[in-house]
């Protein structure tokens, strides 16, 4: 057999920035064929196998938005008079009517994983087949991919909402131990004024966005003291987001834009880069869409996006 020379160590480049781990490995997983005979048969269905996995998790989570309904601003509260699940859809889970009479369904994210704009299309497609048509649509998600969130708050015809779960509900004994019985409450938009200099450039200023206080228990508003990041795409393509200009609000003297400066190395202006750490963004000139797309990073890592055209 040919020699073969193994390496342990990695060669050091100090021309280079390693921004991996000095091996990345990746496992191919080995086939394995089995037989008709040892294969497992498929099992028969039964009312166990119907109320298991996802359809037990959306039944428990209709239960318990049943019983606590959702929490909004200054104490409001959205309560159901009843809530069933909806047969015939996929992407809506539940139909029923809230206190005040109005008829309302809803459709859950996923366990794991971000509500996507993909089901917001489909659940609105399904809400425009019903009859009679539903006069609300809450889309409940413990996190919600930002272009997910922008298509939300731009539905127009029928008033769609923003209900975030509390991750307690992925675990049982959670649950039962938490300060408060909230599980659902409303996430409010993004506080984005843009304006218009008497130069024709833009600017925009980012006053915050409500937030939940899982602590307390309350609806609060965030403020421009709860944004940790935020980034501004001046030409945004309705696609994808391309930052032009990023601020690191409660970044401190070392944090932000300086600390990245020493993590990559880079030869950064830093006489320019105090204008990056507060909430209104440099002058900038409409690009070719006519569109500026804004998202919000608060202190907990929840993500918003606004998204707004250009006069």
């Amino acid at each position: 057999a040919g020699q073969e020379t193994l390496y342990d160590q990695p060669q050091i480049a100090k021309d280079k920035l390693r921004i991996t781990g000095p091996f990345s490995l990746e496992a191919v997983p080995f086939p394995t064929v089995l037989s008709l005979n040892d294969a497992a048969q498929p099992a028969q269905a039964d009312n166990s196998i119907a109320r298991s996995g996802e359809t037990s998790r959306q039944t428990q989570w209709r239960d318990e938005l049943m019983k606590t309904g959702i929490r909004g601003k200054n104490k409001q509260m959205l309560k159901f008079a009843e809530l069933e699940t909806l047969p015939g859809t996929r992407y809506l889970h539940s139909s029923g009517t809230l206190d005040t009479g109005e008829r309302v369904v809803v459709s859950f994210g996923p366990e794991h994983a971000a509500l996507e704009q993909r089901q917001v299309e489909n659940a609105l497609r399904e809400a425009g087949e019903l009859f009679p048509l539903p006069k609300m649509i809450v889309f409940c998600a413990f996190t919600f991919d930002p272009e997910a969130a922008k298509d939300i708050d731009a539905t127009k015809g029928i008033t769609a909402l923003k209900a975030q779960m509390n991750t307690d509900l992925l675990t049982e004994d959670l649950k039962k131990q938490r300060a408060n019985n909230q599980s659902f409450w409303l996430m409010g938009q993004p506080d984005v004024e843009v304006r218009k200099r008497q130069d024709g450039l833009y600017e925009v200023e980012v006053h915050g966005f409500d937030y939940f206080d899982t602590t307390k228990g309350e609806l609060q508003s965030g403020g421009k003291n709860r944004i940790a990041v935020w980034s501004l795409d001046t030409d945004y393509d309705n696609r994808s987001l391309f930052p032009a200009q990023v601020f690191f609000p409660m970044a401190g003297k070392q944090d932000g834009w300086y600390k990245l400066k020493k993590d990559i190395r880079a030869e950064l202006d830093e006489t320019r880069l105090e204008a990056f750490h507060g909430t209104v963004s440099l002058p900038f000139a409409a690009g070719d869409h006519k569109r500026i797309a804004v998202k919000i990073v608060d202190d907990r890592g929840i993500e918003s996006l606004k998204v707004m055209e250009l006069e």
